[in-house]
């Protein structure tokens, strides 16, 4: 920049240069540095947790049961899944509670393939949102993600309520509260595949369709309702399931709630390795695309 100095009609024009500082400025929508990110994600956790509180109030709203279904749907589909296979296929032979095992896997499962789903499109489902305001994109994943675990709760509740009432019924333990630390790490877990996903979908969105079939193949992969024991012809596949952390997560829940046995730290140690890996790959891979969501294809 320059500045003009006073001069007479007549006189020459002597422009002076002015020095501008540019240090500090940033381009405008410009990806921050990853410590900055995560410290944005971090000032935005109360719009992050009310923002999730309230869809949980405001789901199924326009319903006549409203957030009933919340509870219901599993309980649906864990009754249709026993029909089938509990008394058609008759695969619960030498099982003392089967409806208690198909249960704890269709309500867990349930929570980690919906806040897959939802996370894998969250770019493309709030693109209006995201061209018009300027925020860490990830607190959109972060925020699905507490929402489904807020609305686990009432879940587990009705969960455990069933499983105390529903013969052959079990009786309460201590170890009931370790399902607290194996929902943590399952929703860490479906935070970090969401952030890898939303930003695939974002560019492919073709991936986000295959989505649906991928989750089917895994639940039978994890055991939500047949157990492992069927595999052992397979050992191939057998020691495939064994890695799968959501199986360790169903194994976790079943041996505290319904055989009062500690769970083995074999299956903490994978699970836990699945969700903090998974965690820290996710948001490094979605925080390198941050300057790419919203822009118009």
């Amino acid at each position: 920049m320059a500045a003009e100095s006073p001069s007479t009609p007549n006189s020459p024009v002597t422009v002076v240069p002015t020095p501008v500082n540019l240090r500090g400025l940033t381009r405008v929508g410009a990806k921050p540095s990853f410590p900055r990110y995560l410290g944005s994600l971090w000032n935005y956790r109360h719009f992050i947790y009310f923002n999730a509180k309230a869809d949980v109030q405001t789901t199924n709203s326009r319903d006549r049961l409203g957030n009933v279904w919340l509870v219901l749907n599993p309980i649906l589909n864990g009754l249709t899944f026993y029909v089938i296979f509990g008394v058609l296929l008759n695969v619960s032979r030498g099982m003392e509670n089967f409806l208690g095992f198909l249960l704890i896997g269709v309500f867990l499962f349930q929570m980690s393939s919906r806040a897959i789903l939802t996370g894998s499109r969250v770019i493309r489902g709030n693109l209006k949102i995201i061209q018009a305001f300027h925020f860490p994109r990830a607190a959109l994943l972060i925020g699905i993600n507490l929402r489904e675990l807020l609305a686990a709760v009432p879940v587990i509740i009705t969960l455990l309520l069933l499983i105390l009432v529903i013969p052959p019924t079990e009786e309460i333990s201590w170890l009931w509260l370790l399902i607290l630390p194996a929902l943590i790490l399952q929703a860490l877990f479906n935070l970090g595949v969401g952030l890898i996903l939303a930003r695939v979908v974002s560019m492919v969105s073709d991936v986000g369709n295959v989505l649906t079939f991928v989750l089917r193949f895994w639940m039978y992969g994890s055991c939500v309702m047949l157990p492992i024991t069927i595999f052992e012809p397979y050992p191939a596949l057998k020691g495939i399931i064994e890695l799968n952390p959501l199986y360790h997560l169903l194994e976790i829940v079943r041996t505290a709630v319904l055989y009062s046995e500690l769970p083995q730290w074999q299956s903490w140690a994978v699970l836990a390795a699945w969700a903090f890996g998974m965690l820290g790959i996710g948001i490094i891979y979605f925080w390198r695309g941050e300057e790419s969501y919203g822009r118009d294809e």
